[in-house]
């Protein structure tokens, strides 16, 4: 159980600390190892060095006693300065080293032979020293018969201390053997140490890169599957809470997701297909018996001509207004009856608005008030005909509620997209109709739904949404118009309508 529950806490943690762990863990395995082998090297090194080291400070105390010699034998001979101090200074080492000496006999041989050198050794300091002092005395019998003495007791004493080194070497050798089966051992146990440390340190890395790798081979396998549009793969459905467990539970939810929006899109897609079958007929046939039954109601040719007369009339009278009005009343209506069957440039449709506007005005008078913001250049991209003249149409008859209406069409260019945008100063669109006027467009009828009238309203709808149905028609999309507050006042918040036309059409 304990158990479990920590690799349920590893699990848990982020990814940058388990590899922070992993690493702390790998390099303390290695400093384990490199003390491990230090110190079984330094036990070999010890032994090997201790088999040797008193032949070594044999051969270093054989040198003082010959430094020593030597240096009496230059006092004796030449009473100088620099032998006394050398003597008395070599005298101190030899001192030093033969205290280690055995003192007493011993039935060990290599004791015993260190008890003998050690008594040479009192004996040759003794008489050197005699001598000395003769020397300083200028006592020359004391000083033959001393340093003679003296000379005897060095020569055996170095005699004795080659016989006790071999002794020693002798011992050493005996000793070496038996350490070398240790240090055998101890290389051994190093080589092991530091063969199991670099394993645990594989495992240890092992482990976890393969906890992080394993879901990440998963996750991209089922990716690949996805990309290749085939959403019928198995869940992850992992209880961890790390990176890898959150990309994981994410992806669950995607894949969640887009099954059931696809089965949402084939569904809407295969009822969509029928209705828009249906509803492409009637709307061809309601488009065309209203155009019919306007081109009967109306004779154009009778029309125009009658417009044409009464243009010539003012024009003779001198009512130059009344003249111009007349033409382009007589304009608008050709505009509207000759091209309701083809699509126009959005210049055409803005002069139409000007057109319209320009009748609207002499009507109204001061109480209108249009505001146009067109950048310079042309605008050649089709659009349905009467796309714009029945926006702004709404938009007067809203705006004219007050005491004084304002219109504003303006058009911009942002990115892929020629902006064009219609608002009044009126009283806003109701949120209800707001909405109701995107259904109609998604169902593909004319008309709000009956519930959404009531005797108060100001907005039926028929013109907008027959607006927007033929844009959706021509381009296939559902982004290119929107209904927004136009931002004025509390009272008087406006409506604006945004028609999102693409540059390359």
């Amino acid at each position: 159980m304990m158990k479990l529950n920590l690799i349920n806490y590893i699990r848990n943690k982020s990814l940058r600390w388990r590899i922070m762990i992993c690493i702390a863990i790998a390099t303390l395995i290695l400093f384990a190892s490199l003390l491990t082998t230090m110190r079984l090297s330094l036990y070999s090194m010890n032994n090997l060095g201790a088999s040797y080291k008193s032949n070594s400070e044999l051969t270093h105390f054989s040198q003082a006693v010959t430094t020593t010699e030597k240096a009496m034998e230059d006092y004796v001979s030449y009473r100088t300065f620099e032998s006394i101090d050398a003597y008395y200074n070599s005298r101190t080492k030899v001192e030093d080293y033969f205290e280690k000496f055995q003192e007493f006999p011993s039935k060990n041989e290599v004791a015993h032979k260190e008890y003998i050198v050690h008594q040479l050794t009192e004996a040759f300091l003794y008489y050197s020293n005699l001598a000395i002092s003769a020397r300083r005395a200028n006592n020359e019998d004391e000083i033959s018969l001393n340093y003679s003495y003296a000379m005897d007791s060095y020569n055996y004493l170095l005699s004795q201390i080659l016989e006790l080194n071999n002794l020693r070497l002798q011992q050493n050798a005996e000793r070496y053997e038996a350490n070398q089966s240790k240090i055998v051992i101890s290389n051994t146990l190093g080589v092991v140490f530091f063969l199991i440390f670099s394993i645990l340190i594989f495992f240890v890395l092992y482990f976890t890169i393969t906890s992080i790798m394993d879901p990440l081979v998963e996750i991209s396998e089922v990716a690949h599957k996805v990309a290749r549009r085939n959403f019928d793969v198995p869940l992850f459905n992992r209880e961890s809470n790390d990176e890898i467990g959150n990309i994981c539970k994410a992806f669950d939810r995607m894949i969640i997701s887009i099954r059931e929006y696809i089965d949402t899109i084939w569904e809407k897609a295969r009822t969509e297909a029928e209705l828009k079958e249906k509803e492409i007929e009637m709307q061809a046939l309601y488009t065309d018996a209203q155009l019919r039954a306007l081109q009967n109601q109306i004779n154009p040719h009778f029309l125009f001509n009658t417009l044409n007369t009464g243009a010539q009339l003012a024009m003779m009278e001198n009512a130059d207004k009344t003249c111009y009005f007349i033409e382009q009343v007589a304009d608008f209506f050709r505009y509207n009856i000759q091209q309701q069957s083809r699509t126009v440039s959005i210049d055409e449709e803005l002069a139409l608005v000007d057109n319209f506007v320009y009748i609207m005005k002499v009507r109204f008078g001061n109480r209108l008030e249009f505001i146009k913001k067109i950048p310079e250049g042309s605008f050649p991209q089709q659009i349905p005909s009467m796309t714009l003249q029945p926006l702004v149409e709404n938009c007067i008859k809203h705006g004219l509620k007050n005491s004084k209406g304002k219109v504003c069409l303006e058009v911009s260019i942002e990115d892929k997209y020629i902006v064009i945008s219609i608002s009044d100063n009126g009283e806003g669109m109701p949120e209800q109709t707001r909405k109701a006027v995107f259904e109609a467009v998604a169902s593909g009828t004319t008309r709000l739904a009956p519930e959404v009238l009531d005797d108060n309203s100001t907005h039926n709808g028929t013109g907008l949404i027959s607006v927007f149905l033929r844009l959706r028609l021509q381009f296939h999309r559902d982004d290119l118009f929107d209904i927004t507050d136009a931002e004025g006042t509390s009272e008087t918040p406006g409506t604006k309508f945004i028609i999102r036309i693409p540059k390359h059409v």
